[in-house]
């Protein structure tokens, strides 16, 4: 949800908001 709404801000940061957010899963999986 959150990232969406990062996306729909500014969807040239939704690229570094999902690869961070890829990161903290992988590290949390």
């Amino acid at each position: 949800m959150a990232k969406e709404k990062f996306a729909r801000t500014k969807p040239h940061v939704n690229i570094g908001t999902i690869g961070h957010v890829d990161h903290g899963k992988t590290t949390l999986t």
